[in-house]
């Protein structure tokens, strides 16, 4: 059950607060000793790790009352900390920590909390260095009531930052328990992710691609680009929606969440499947006439974040190595493409508004056919039909052997080998998008550690 809290102390708390910022420049101090594991090896720098340890625990203890929705936590955190002392600075476990932090238990507009870990960042750091990250709970009305109905999703928490480490001064935009040091891997009750930097980037990108392109938006759709909290609010409702997603519908037997070697674009497929199942339950909910004026608003403004996230920035994002959001990206924008609804004409973008819904739900409705039928197929068969689908939109390199078909694979044997003959850029980018590359890249790198 939600907790009502006092949120006044914590609210007190900010990236000036001198506690705070003792830890942070403490915790940045530690990473310049820590190895990728997290450990600290060179014995020489233990005396002043201890010292910076110190520091962290000592601020914690300063800034505990202010945080008595995590008391239990924190305290841990300072034990774990302790034991990383005791022990010598080997490899860090923070599991009695991780077990204790449960920031969904309290989904609450306004809550803060402050997170200490030994942690990669995802698409950030892959160092699991002390971390440290002050954060805010956003939880619109609207929101809850869209969770206690339809969409419920008791493990989604999104998140604004207030101050950060390194480790987030990057592309991350998620704080994921796994992502944490730890001897052995719990169940978890809660996943995070930081919609004001995914708002805030969404803004940059799509103004820049929009004037690039000579898109001309709908008024709703470009109050998306200059209003951040309107945007936050999209983008948590976006997120909720999708994050139940991966775990729900006709899935194949291994659920994209289970680690596991497969070949890449299948990954980009099953972060898109949940994409264009929040888009076509946004359809749902603006036709449907049942939801409050609000919540219609914001199912519009999600369609409209979906598309252009998707086949503006996600197409152009990182490098071309076994790229899966860019393979999803490109194979969204070529789809509207094929079917009539985007136009690269005179050297200008457009889009048929009011046909688009239709025909981006007919996207999603393909990959969950093809989700349905994996459920009758050996494993090679469904990574071969899913190469089908993706091929039959987006060309693939013309020196690629799966493009020749099953023939000239070897499928007799292991699945990994089929994998090894996927080439790194399988999909390259089509001549409209290396031209918008040249022009957008610039602004794509500029959003790295955007906050609001």
């Amino acid at each position: 059950m939600t907790q009502l809290l006092d949120l006044t102390a914590a609210a007190d708390i900010t990236e000036t607060t001198p506690a705070w910022v003792a830890l942070k420049n403490a915790a940045v101090a530690l990473q310049a000793m820590q190895i990728k594991d997290g450990s600290i090896p060179e014995t020489s720098n233990h005396a002043a790790a201890r010292e910076h340890v110190a520091v962290i625990i000592e601020s914690i203890h300063e800034l505990l009352p202010a945080f008595p929705h995590d008391a239990s936590y924190l305290e841990a955190v300072i034990a774990d900390l302790g034991r990383w002392v005791e022990g010598g600075f080997v490899e860090p476990d923070f599991l009695a920590s991780i077990l204790e932090f449960a920031p969904a238990a309290n989904r609450v507009n306004g809550v803060r909390h402050l997170v200490v870990f030994p942690m990669y960042t995802q698409n950030g750091s892959t160092n699991r260095f002390i971390e440290a990250v002050l954060v805010e709970v956003m939880w619109p009305d609207f929101i809850a009531e869209l969770e206690a109905g339809d969409y419920g999703n008791k493990l989604f928490v999104p998140l604004r930052f207030i101050d950060f480490t390194p480790g987030y001064d990057t592309n991350s935009a998620v704080l994921f328990p796994e992502t944490v040091a730890m001897r052995e891997v719990p169940a978890f009750t809660w996943g995070a992710i930081f919609q004001d930097r995914e708002a805030a980037r969404f803004a940059v990108v799509t103004k820049a691609a929009a004037e690039i392109t000579g898109l001309e938006l709908p008024a709703d759709a470009a109050e998306l680009l200059t209003n951040q909290k309107l945007s936050e609010e999209t983008f948590i409702m976006w997120d909720l929606i999708h994050d139940r997603t991966h775990m729900s519908g006709d899935l194949p037997f291994d659920p994209f969440m289970i680690k596991q070697r497969m070949p890449f674009f299948l990954y980009g497929l099953e972060e898109l499947r949940c994409d264009l199942t929040a888009f076509r339950e946004c359809v749902k909910i603006e036709r449907g006439g049942s939801a409050d004026p609000e919540t219609r608003h914001h199912a519009r403004l999600v369609q409209y974040a979906v598309v252009f996230d998707r086949i503006f920035r996600f197409a152009m994002t990182g490098t071309r190595k076994r790229n899966y959001d860019a393979v999803a990206g490109q194979l969204m924008f070529a789809w509207m493409h094929q079917r009539g609804v985007l136009h690269w004409t005179n050297n200008k973008l457009s889009i048929d508004w009011a046909a688009l819904p239709d025909v981006v739900v007919e996207l999603g409705d393909a990959i969950d056919e093809l989700y349905w039928r994996s459920i009758d197929r050996p494993k090679i068969a469904h990574w071969l039909a899913a190469y089908e689908l993706v091929a039959a939109t987006l060309t693939p390199h013309p020196a690629s052997k799966w493009a020749k078909g099953a023939d000239f694979l070897p499928v007799a044997g292991e699945p990994g080998e089929l994998t090894d003959q996927l080439l790194d850029d399988e999909f390259p980018l089509s001549m409209f998008y290396e031209a918008l590359q040249r022009k957008i890249a610039p602004v794509i790198e500029s959003t790295k550690g955007i906050r609001a």
